[in-house]
């Protein structure tokens, strides 16, 4: 009998350099969005003194990433990865720089966050194709459980201190600072990350910067995760009702706001340590459906009007399933995603996920005005667990065929894009 393999631990992946230096680029990267993301709707409120022009605004900090995705993130297949995510952070750059500029009018300034946000989808297919080609095996899963819990904190730590900087100092500031975070994660990567050739440059040149649409779509595995995946667009509902599910509950202090936000995020990191470093890869995989399902249920519960530490533990219990779920799915998908379009399947994978958040922050916000918070948070959890049938009974049954079998992210070359497709030569 094989002997089992050593579950990776987080002291081996901080061991690897190149792993440090995205880490440190993605973390910077992030606390500067979330700087920017306040100085926006602060700006905008302060011009406009129009709450739907505040949150059109902020949604446009998430839905252009869609169409990066599919159209450009195909990108990092056709040429060097390092290379892709130093353009396009240094671009971004550029672009909040000049969104920093005092005084620009707000459709320029629209413009300019459209642009900035497009960009962000080639990035992420880039980053997660990238960190595949550094970690493998277990490490791949566990540098994701990090980057998923580096991501919350940052998130939780951006929306603090920016609120601080942009009150102490002006919107401009905070923008300003977003432009440095670009700069400084492009000199990270640029310097920390080795150079690689393009992973299909004999093979892409002739492939659409979108090819990687197509190979999910046909792949009975893929579409199913891509599903599965969509429904984070429900189970955000909670962090997007924050302030008017605390003043249903009597309390509008920004207290009570702050701790219904940060219970996702706390389970979020939690979810990440338990699912990441402590269950077996093949556990995962066959839980991975259960735990998708599973997510809509606490927020479900809050039909019954919980009170505040109550709903505050069930979204905690929700983001923590979420988590879990959302790490093996991102492996399972580069697993059998082949080479040569696995940045531009995760392009559409990253950016099809951020979408569908926004869209679901505004659903929510809609729905909350005619039903209350948390009917609107309930609905949620429900709409989720029904969406969610149909894509977790395909995964299931794509794990019965063993599809979903390969070992390491280099053996996914051999893994057909359907099923009566051959192996490529």
């Amino acid at each position: 009998m094989r002997p089992r393999p050593t579950p990776a631990t987080f002291r081996e992946v901080f061991a690897v350099g190149e792993f440090r230096a995205l880490w440190a680029a993605e973390l910077l990267s992030q606390l500067g969005d979330q700087f920017a993301r306040v100085a926006l709707s602060v700006l905008v409120y302060e011009r406009t003194s129009s709450a739907l022009l505040t949150g059109l605004t902020y949604a446009l900090t998430y839905l252009p990433s869609l169409l990066g995705g599919v159209l450009l993130g195909g990108l990092a297949d056709r040429y060097p990865r390092r290379r892709v995510i130093v353009v396009t952070d240094l671009l971004r750059a550029a672009l909040v720089g000049l969104m920093a500029v005092p005084g620009l009018p707000l459709p320029v300034l629209c413009v300019l966050l459209a642009g900035m946000t497009t960009l962000s989808g080639p990035f992420k297919a880039a980053q997660l194709a990238l960190l595949a080609d550094v970690l493998d095996r277990d490490r791949y899963v566990l540098g994701l459980s990090i980057r998923q819990m580096t991501i919350q904190t940052a998130q939780v730590a951006g929306f603090l201190t920016g609120g601080a900087l942009t009150q102490a100092v002006s919107p401009s500031a905070g923008l300003g600072l977003n432009a440095i975070s670009f700069a400084v994660s492009a000199l990270l990567v640029h310097f920390g990350v080795r150079r690689r050739d393009a992973p299909a440059a004999d093979t892409s040149r002739s492939r659409p910067a979108s090819g990687g649409l197509m190979p999910v779509l046909r792949h009975p595995g893929l579409r199913s995760l891509l599903g599965l995946s969509w429904l984070a667009g429900c189970h955000i509902a909670p962090e997007g009702l924050a302030a008017p599910y605390a003043s249903a509950l009597g309390s509008d202090s920004a207290a009570a706001v702050g701790l219904i936000m940060a219970g996702t995020s706390v389970g979020s990191v939690v979810g990440a340590v338990v699912f990441g470093r402590l269950l077996s890869e093949a556990l995962r995989a066959r839980a991975l459906a259960p735990l998708a399902l599973l997510t809509g249920v606490p927020l479900a519960l809050c039909a019954f009007r919980p009170g505040l530490a109550a709903s505050t533990l069930l979204f905690a219990v929700s983001g923590a399933l979420a988590t879990g779920y959302h790490i093996q799915l991102s492996a399972s998908f580069v697993r059998l995603l082949p080479e040569p379009v696995r940045a531009g399947g995760l392009g559409v994978l990253s950016s099809g996920l951020v979408t569908v958040q926004g869209l679901g922050v505004l659903a929510a916000g809609a729905m909350a005005d005619l039903i209350g918070p948390a009917n609107a948070v309930a609905c949620a959890g429900v709409v989720s667990i029904l969406l969610g049938v149909r894509p977790a009974w395909m995964w299931t049954r794509v794990l019965g065929r063993g599809d979903e079998a390969a070992p390491t992210s280099a053996d996914t070359d051999s893994i057909p894009l359907t099923r009566a497709a051959t192996k490529r030569t």
